[in-house]
């Protein structure tokens, strides 16, 4: 080779070692958290007025360009209530619940929580994915991405729940004094909808086949959860509705409402597995979080 040649080398080039830290100097390295990551109360409070806007917003994106707008909140409760107390007297169910408590209340008494429960699911299980931008684009405390879901659904039920007010009325019932416990149930109802919801949501981010599931489990919940039926009927097999929390919080509102006897173990269970489910799925959701803008 010819001394005046430069020889050319086609590997990949020999960067130089970091010099390092001059003695009596702190050296900070940065790597991402691992495991379980705690929720930053602190910041979701400072957000509070953010959540509130992604609520409105859902609401409005959901009766935008609708004909009846808002009227949908009464009008899909209703078409549920015909067609499930329809079902119910051709199977004989009617005759199964108690003499002094019309079907129709009984079957919209199980309604309420379980329509919330559901579209709370049904939406708030793909808010992360049909929203790639907020993920990608700017940064807010994604937990409030599936929450503003669960809190539209929420104003969907209080707009349900004065439709059966009405009915109440129509019917000339006069509900029992336990119905002062309609506000806790209702905090138990929100808090077990949101456990579940972030759970789905971050599965869904990670395994798309939750796209296609969430609607058949939200069938399998509805007939698994007693309601449009009573939880009398299964007889021995009454344990079966324990393993579903939604069953046990539907039969504390007919307690409430009706005045019927209080199921305490059912009503135990629920609330232990809503406060399990919650915190498993606030924490599994805060662990997922880091890959969220990767994968959406």
């Amino acid at each position: 080779m010819n001394p005046a040649e430069t020889e050319v080398s086609l590997g990949p080039p020999a960067y130089p070692k970091p010099a390092p830290a001059p003695a009596g100097r702190r050296e900070t390295v940065l790597r991402p958290r691992r495991g379980w990551i705690a929720v930053d109360w602190r910041e979701l409070w400072d957000f509070r007025e953010l959540f509130g806007f992604l609520v409105w917003r859902d609401i409005k994106a959901r009766y935008k360009q609708a004909v009846l707008g808002l009227g949908w909140a009464v009008l899909q409760p209703l078409i549920a209530l015909a067609l499930m107390t329809t079902i119910g007297g051709m199977a004989g169910i009617r005759d199964r619940v108690q003499a002094d408590v019309p079907y129709a209340l009984f079957v919209y008494s199980g309604l309420l929580p379980w329509l919330f429960c559901s579209t709370s699911i049904s939406k708030g299980g793909q808010a992360l994915v049909s929203q790639q931008a907020l993920l990608t684009k700017i940064y807010l405390p994604r937990l409030f991405l599936p929450a503003a879901s669960v809190g539209a659904a929420l104003v969907d039920m209080l707009i349900s729940a004065g439709l059966f007010a009405g009915l109440i009325v129509l019917y000339g019932y006069v509900p029992s004094w336990q119905v002062v416990f309609l506000p806790l149930l209702v905090a138990l109802t929100f808090v077990i909808a949101l456990g579940i919801v972030l759970s789905v949501s971050a599965l869904t981010v990670l395994y798309r086949d939750m796209r296609v599931m969430i609607p058949f489990l939200v069938q399998i919940g509805m007939w698994g959860s007693a309601v449009f039926y009573p939880a009398s009927m299964l007889g021995d097999k009454q344990w079966i509705l324990m393993l579903n929390p939604i069953a046990g919080l539907i039969g504390a509102y007919r307690s409430a409402i009706f005045g019927l006897p209080w199921q305490w173990e059912h009503l135990a269970i629920s609330g232990t597995l809503t406060v399990v489910i919650f915190l498993f799925g606030l924490f599994y959701f805060r662990r997922c979080e880091r890959r969220f803008a990767d994968l959406a």
